[in-house]
């Protein structure tokens, strides 16, 4: 080798061949490939990519350092062939200097023969194991430079060789999509995470926490109010034990609302007869329910677990705020719309009119019928119950949402 690591030969040098790795390399890189390909934890990518490519050109030890965006330090550095105590004696991991340096700022593959006697070194740390033979290649994400193998004493050869070069340079590519997969999908479940937060704070909203903390003011005089009005004080107890109850009703409600494989194995109509039983039993109010002609499978199950919400969230309006004794819940086919319609014989209200904070119910009901690109119609008056209807499409074969992790390209660029 003329040069310590992999320049083009200059004009007064022959060209060589470009060698490349025997048929059981390839499919050693086949293997090792595919192991990593459906990987979607980032941190077990990583290390097992690490472990790999080790494996791959039978090196003691390997390293990835990924780079810091926009900067020229490594702000992680995954390795494989040190124990857990060799990495801990060494300590911090290294910054970038000397030939890890030359990776970063090069961008290009660098072999080198032995790197405890290359110029270019900057040492090791104290407790660091010696190291000689020595290959670096990068690993780019689309095209962006990501970080780079580091890969240190060949086993039973003295130094690395082109071969072993070109495999890792295509193990390389491999790695970079695994890792760009793994991150897409860690993104990808942080904002089901955010979007799963959003939809429990709408369910689990204001009204609980509102009730619970007015039970806390209506008995801040008690200990006053039973020297001066016992039987003031008995009947506010009262008044707050009942209030607990209707807490822990909707608590329970909540709770039950929470079983997506309600509807992740069983037909809308299976969920609300199971929801109506619920409030039945929380409740003194009759409930009645309608299905004829219709099982609510015609919907995808995030659409049917949609529509059993607001049926939840309008059958606990009726119970908290209606005093009804009768409650109507009918499911039915019009065409290709799904119609939910909830009905109450209670006090009624008026739709138009100011709501406190601890009425968030409807505006729940509307925010998820407009996630289903439904209508939602209600119908209320003073004296004279309450009446909510809500259209749901039905998606065409061809209008179906796309695979929860499908990417556009253009998302890419």
């Amino acid at each position: 080798m003329t040069s310590p690591d992999t320049e083009m030969p200059s004009s007064a040098e022959p060209a060589t061949a470009v060698v490349l790795p025997t048929a059981a390399a390839l499919e050693a890189l086949d293997d090792a490939t595919r192991a990593i390909a459906g990987v979607l934890d980032v941190e077990r990518v990583l290390q097992l990519i690490v472990d790999r490519v080790r494996s791959l050109v039978g090196a003691e030890y390997a390293a990835l350092g990924i780079v810091h965006p926009g900067a020229e330090y490594l702000e992680r550095f995954i390795t494989s062939g040190l124990s857990r105590a060799d990495r801990d004696a060494i300590g911090q991991l290294p910054r970038g200097h000397g030939i890890l340096g030359l990776l970063i700022r090069g961008g290009r593959p660098l072999r080198i023969p032995d790197i405890a006697v290359d110029a270019r070194r900057s040492g090791f740390p104290p407790n660091h194991p010696p190291m000689h033979s020595f290959l670096g290649v990068p690993v780019s994400i689309r095209g962006r430079p990501m970080g780079n193998f580091y890969l240190t004493d060949k086993v039973h050869a003295a130094e690395f060789s082109e071969a072993d070069q070109r495999l890792v340079e295509m193990f390389a590519l491999h790695a970079g999509i695994a890792i760009d997969n793994a991150r897409l999908h860690g993104q990808v479940q942080r904002l089901a995470v955010v979007a799963e937060r959003a939809r429990i704070g709408r369910d689990l909203h204001d009204g609980i926490i509102q009730a619970i903390y007015g039970v806390g003011l209506s008995l801040e005089d008690m200990p006053e109010l039973i020297a001066d009005d016992p039987e003031e004080a008995a009947a506010r107890v009262d008044r707050a034990i009942e209030s607990l109850n209707l807490v822990i009703r909707d608590i329970r409600n909540f709770i039950f609302g929470l079983r997506p494989e309600l509807m992740e194995t069983a037909g809308l109509v299976e969920g609300l007869a199971a929801l109506v039983d619920e409030s039945r039993i929380n409740t003194m109010i009759d409930h009645e329910l309608s299905t004829e002609g219709v099982d609510g499978m015609e919907l995808a199950a995030d659409r049917r677990t949609q529509v059993f919400q607001i049926a939840r969230e309008a059958l606990s309006n009726i119970a908290r705020h209606s005093g009804a004794s009768r409650a109507t819940v009918r499911l039915e086919r019009d065409g290709d719309e799904v119609v939910l319609t909830v009905s109450d014989n209670g006090v009624g209200f008026e739709p138009g009119a100011p709501r406190g904070s601890g009425h968030r119910g409807l505006i729940n009901i509307a925010t998820r019928v407009d996630d289903l690109d439904g209508e939602m119609f209600l119908d209320s008056e003073i004296g004279a119950g309450s009446r909510l209807v809500v259209r749901v499409p039905i998606p065409l074969p061809d209008e179906e949402e796309p695979a929860p992790y499908a990417v556009r390209d253009d998302t890419l660029a």
